[in-house]
């Protein structure tokens, strides 16, 4: 299963510099608004020191990482959930993404117009919650016209579904999103179908001036604070120290210009955690001769489950996995000497897959 993380942002605050940064594609970065006409896609390898050293141990002929899908998506204006400026555009590839990752401009610089004249992080972050919550309005009052009508018929299933829309309505109309209303299991399930925008998880990320990337400053913690009761991660980024590294050949290069300026890791990175934290994402291994490669998957997933990631396959005919703990994997050093230390065991279908277990499935079709 792949992330899918779509990049949004007002216009001018950083969002396509931050996208060249972090991907292989390359969006037009300008001091204009709309520099960005269709959503431009890079794919980004999730860094993995345990698949360096797994495959160091077996050598295999290829190492494949796993991946996260970053889509650039045309900035947005007010107005946009009307079809003003590209909001058309916008609000459908932000409905196609797992997760919403919010840029937004934490700097002071007057070489770089911003589109209402000053920086203000909580009147850019609102401009568009108000936006998605109005196309979330119109979607949920298109389907409650039609379940109210079944609810009056005695259509209990009606009745029910109408219940949750209308909770959902009331919270959005208080101009709250989504993904802030507490819900039953039962709720979001029906809720899920509505395919709401402002209910998907959300990164905001703080563009900052490189003085400030370590401690932030008075822009984000304006914003901390007004987002403090979302279901939301909050990451400090300088979208230009991002650059600087993206130019960088070697590893070796990029960790030791982190170090020289001061940090532990990229900005890059802490996108990266923040978004498996927030989905609830783990990574297991498969290793042969052949290949290392990484998997994600849900946490909490069982092994049938996760072996359908590699095939369906796998999943329909489980018949058991075999597994090393990644730990006991890098202390004994093959798959052969875990096995003989009775580090090697075999799980059955109601195995949950643990972050870092290097798996084998066994299975018939």
């Amino acid at each position: 299963m792949g992330l899918k993380c779509g990049i949004v942002g007002l216009p001018n605050v950083g969002k396509s510099t931050l996208f060249n940064a972090l991907s292989s594609a390359k969006a037009q970065a300008a001091n204009f608004p709309f520099c960005t006409i269709e959503p431009n896609i890079g794919v980004v390898t999730v860094p993995d020191e345990r698949l360096i050293k797994l495959s160091e141990l077996v050598h295999p002929l290829n190492i494949v990482p796993t991946t996260i899908e970053f889509v650039d998506i045309a900035g947005l204006v007010k107005g946009a959930s009307k079809g003003e400026g590209l909001g058309n555009k916008f609000l459908a590839n932000i409905r196609e993404t797992d997760a919403i990752v919010h840029v937004i401009r934490c700097f002071e610089d007057d070489n770089i117009i911003h589109v209402h004249g000053n920086v203000d992080p909580i009147r850019d972050k609102e401009i568009i919650d108000y936006e998605l919550q109005l196309k979330d309005l119109e979607t949920i009052e298109t389907r409650l016209s039609k379940y109210k009508r079944a609810a009056v018929t005695g259509d209990k299933e009606g009745k029910k579904i109408s219940e949750v829309l209308d909770l959902y309505k009331k919270h959005l109309e208080q101009g709250k999103s989504a993904r802030s209303l507490q819900m039953d299991a039962e709720g979001l399930k029906i809720i899920r179908d509505s395919m709401l925008l402002t209910i998907k998880p959300i990164i905001y990320v703080c563009n900052v001036e490189e003085k400030s990337v370590k401690t932030g400053n008075a822009h984000v913690e304006k914003l901390k604070e007004a987002v403090k009761d979302e279901n939301a991660e909050v990451i400090i980024i300088s979208a230009n120290i991002e650059s600087e590294i993206a130019q960088l050949e070697s590893f070796e290069d990029r960790q030791l210009f982190l170090a020289e300026i001061g940090l532990e890791e990229s900005g890059l990175n802490k996108l990266i955690k923040s978004g498996y934290k927030l989905l609830h994402l783990i990574t297991y291994f498969t290793a042969g001769e052949k290949e290392v490669r990484a998997w994600t998957i849900t946490k909490g997933m069982m092994a049938p489950q996760a072996a359908g990631v590699i095939h369906t396959d796998f999943e329909k005919g489980f018949i058991r996995a075999e597994v090393i703990k990644y730990d006991d994997y890098i202390k004994y050093g093959s798959e052969t000497a875990c096995k003989e230390v009775g580090k090697l065991n075999v799980e059955g279908k109601e195995y949950v897959v643990g972050d870092g277990d290097v798996m084998h499935f066994r299975f018939n079709v």
